[in-house]
């Protein structure tokens, strides 16, 4: 693995306007070129403002964060072409066909018609989804479009690939056939920052783990040693449990 760091975050803190509190507080992490890092994190913890920092969609409040040693500031552009981003929200035109939408989430990463075409159909064919290609969204099954919405992120093929929850909803077949993909994404390059509240598959499929809460990285490790270090700890969500509290996190 390349000891260098592909995402560098120093000091990064944000306090959103009117709020009392910091949402990220001096937050410093480095990830690794390679790396599959679960960010994990009870609800309100901080996870989705500082994905949507390192996504370049906001600003923090102080601090620096560079990808591959550049910041949004002087290679915005540049940073925003290397990555993927697959979010929670199904990101499909309904009424567009699988091919459709992947022909125009394509040609918004700056690829013609021509060299989407292979790229498309080789990946709804590994995906299983090739029969399919030319039906409207709106009949597909939640585990369907999951597995389109996937495809729409990594057309461009990223470096680095931002993941929300992406097996949320899923049978066990598309649940299988997405984390096979992610593993075949992986081992060709592609770093990933994933994020989930399905413990169990971010300890199979994560090599390091980071636990926000409060705005804090509380803990950092791989899956194996975090267990190992925590009293009684049988897996990941028994270490989540000890480090964040029982407490219900829910909020509006």
């Amino acid at each position: 693995m390349d000891k260098t760091p592909l995402i560098d975050i120093k000091n990064i803190s944000k306090q959103y306007k009117g709020a009392t509190f910091l949402s990220l507080d001096k937050v410093n992490l480095q990830i690794r070129t390679g790396e599959v890092y679960g960010l994990l994190g009870p609800n309100g913890a901080g996870k989705t403002t500082l994905i949507s920092i390192l996504c370049g969609l906001i600003k923090p409040t102080s601090g620096e964060v560079l990808i591959s040693g550049n910041s949004f500031k002087t290679h915005a552009k540049e940073i925003q072409k290397s990555i993927g981003v697959v979010p929670q929200e199904y990101a499909l035109y309904p009424k567009l066909t699988a091919k459709e939408n992947l022909f125009y989430f394509g040609s918004m990463f700056g690829l013609t018609k021509s060299e989407l075409k292979p790229i498309i159909i080789s990946h709804l064919d590994q995906l299983g989804l090739l029969p399919f290609a030319d039906k409207k969204i709106k009949t597909f099954s939640g585990g369907m479009k999951r597995r389109v919405n996937l495809i729409a992120g990594i057309l461009h093929n990223p470096k680095l690939l931002f993941l929300d929850e992406p097996t949320v909803g899923v049978d066990v077949q598309s649940k299988q056939a997405i984390t096979a993909k992610l593993r075949e994404l992986n081992k060709s390059g592609t770093t990933i920052i994933y994020t989930s509240h399905h413990l169990r598959e971010a300890q199979d499929l994560c090599s390091l783990v980071g636990i926000i809460d409060s705005g804090k990285i509380i803990a950092e490790d791989t899956p194996s040693k975090l267990i190992a270090d925590t009293k009684e700890a049988r897996n990941l969500e028994d270490v989540f449990i000890e480090l964040t509290g029982r407490e219900l996190r829910d909020y509006a």
